[in-house]
């Protein structure tokens, strides 16, 4: 019979996840209810706070509006002369079944460290859940009150240290700490999740799942009380009460029609304030209950034991897009995410390179959609041969007496960038490039500048014009137009700018170099 109200309790879980809407309004509108409701339980328990109010306690609290109620809270005993005070930001919960308990409490301050340990060791606790990380946004939300695996802290009269340390996921640390207090040594098993969100839930239930999993196989049938906190002790302590109080119910088939998580939220607010504190964590409740009973029915089905909990796995989609369907076969390695590609060096291009073309030639037993064809700068893609290695660059015809041919190719270093000013080039023909001036030979085309060119006097706008008449064509420093290769000649071919002006060089050639 049992099973016909889980099943009837996933179904309607799963109506709320196809329709966010609607299902977000029915979730707003039971958690305002119970917010309502929480102001008439106070009123009709009466539910005080004022041990938690008292000018000596005030400091012990994390928060100023989340004092414990005087009626479930824990009282500590006295250790030792220091250590006297009764109080602890921490209230008992009932569980479903009698010999579950458990204890809500904030993340311990500084200065409440002691106490903390105090509480864990008057009620010989074997279990903690830490259901937060320690800094959260840039906030201290609890204070270490453990030591590191290679070390031993000493808390009043208490010493502390961790004897393993593992991660049996991404989302959850496991520890073994050994607690010594007048000659005595106890072990207790620390269970903190990580992937929490401050002010947010989880992107999915199975890694809460898995690790309260592991937790009740530590704690098996001992009657002790498993102490849960987060920062403040409410909010995701809270849920992970509700999820615990469910998962009693279902092991002691005590699922009735009746059941709801309205009921069972504010049963525990009657113990701890603010437990289940937002809407978002209330809506986090339905669908994990919900996963939980799926697990049940399919486990009913198959005749096995029932496991309720889900072993822990990383999460991989949001909750809300969840599918409350029966468990279906895992899913393919999808394909890794593109990573952008890293940016190629940039070339500073001092001195000029012959380019290579990309063989265009198919690769042998490749798609023929896996070829990829680049088109470069300097490349004609109409009549560029693909089969050739270097593209074809056509110096443009000069006179023979100027300008001897030389069977060897001509390299000229390009000028700085801050002397290419003046200068233009020319359009390509055609049928291949002109041979540019030196200045200008390492710019980029699509980098030429636009607008008039710079000039030194208004009057020599107009003839700062790319001609052959601007360039006299010299072999050597001699006079020698036989060889280029005569005694003191340069050994190369260059072009030197005609003068426009006076003989003297511009003044600016005079400036010292910095």
């Amino acid at each position: 019979m049992m099973e016909a109200h889980l099943l009837s309790f996933v179904k309607r879980v799963n109506c709320l996840s196809n329709h966010d809407r609607s299902g977000d309004q029915l979730i707003s509108s039971e958690f305002s209810l119970i917010r309502k409701k929480t102001a008439s339980l106070k009123e009709d328990y009466g539910l005080t706070t004022n041990a938690g109010g008292m000018k000596e306690n005030v400091k012990k609290n994390r928060y100023r509006d989340i004092l414990p109620y005087d009626q479930t809270r824990v009282c500590l005993t006295p250790t030792t002369s220091e250590y006297q005070s009764d109080y602890i930001n921490a209230n008992f919960v009932k569980g479903a079944v009698r010999n579950r308990t458990y204890i809500a409490t904030q993340g311990p301050l500084s200065s409440t460290v002691v106490d903390f340990w105090r509480m864990i060791w008057q009620h010989n606790v074997k279990v903690i859940i830490m259901a937060c990380r320690e800094i959260e946004m840039g906030k201290k939300k609890c204070e270490v009150y453990w030591a590191s695996t290679s070390d031993t802290s000493t808390l009043g009269p208490f010493t502390v240290s961790t004897l393993e340390e593992s991660r049996p996921n991404e989302e959850v640390i496991v520890r073994t700490l050994v607690v010594n207090y007048c000659d005595e040594a106890r072990k207790v098993s620390h269970f903190q999740y990580t992937a929490w969100p401050d002010h947010g839930i989880p992107d999915m239930p199975d890694g809460i799942l898995g690790m309260m999993e592991l937790a009740r196989q530590k704690q098996g049938n001992q009657t002790d009380p498993v102490v849960i906190h987060c920062s403040a002790g409410c909010g995701r302590t809270g849920v992970i009460c509700a999820v615990d109080y469910v998962n009693d119910l279902l092991l002691t088939e005590q699922i009735q029609e009746d059941f709801n998580i309205l009921d069972l939220v504010l049963e525990l607010r009657r113990q701890r304030p603010s437990a289940v504190q937002t809407k978002e964590q209330y809506g986090f409740v339905f669908h994990t209950v919900a996963q939980m009973f799926q697990k049940a029915l399919e486990m009913k089905n198959m005749n096995a034991d029932t496991s309720l909990y889900i072993n822990a796995v990383p999460p991989k989609i949001s909750q809300k897009s969840a599918s409350l369907a029966p468990a279906r076969a895992p899913a393919k390695t999808r394909n890794p995410h593109l990573k952008p590609r890293l940016s190629l060096p940039q070339s500073t291009m001092n001195d000029t390179y012959a380019v290579i073309n990309k063989s265009k030639v198919q690769a042998p037993n490749s798609a023929p959609h896996s070829v990829t064809v680049h088109f470069y700068d300097n490349a004609n893609s109409e009549k560029t041969n693909n089969s050739a290695v270097y593209s074809t660059v056509k110096p443009k015809t000069r006179p023979v007496s100027a300008m001897p041919l030389s069977p060897s190719p001509i390299h000229d270093r390009p000028m700085p960038a801050n002397q290419r000013g003046g200068l233009s080039l020319k359009k390509m023909e055609s049928d291949g490039y002109e041979l540019l001036p030196g200045e200008l030979r390492s710019m980029n085309r699509d980098s030429q500048p636009h607008g008039p060119p710079l000039s030194r006097s208004p009057s020599a706008t107009e003839s700062q014009s790319s001609t052959d008449d601007d360039y006299e064509y010299v072999s050597s420093v001699v006079k020698d137009g036989s060889s280029p290769f005569a005694p003191g000649s340069l050994g190369f071919n260059s072009r030197i700018k005609k003068p426009k002006g006076p003989r003297e060089p511009p003044a600016e050639w005079s400036r010292a170099e910095r």
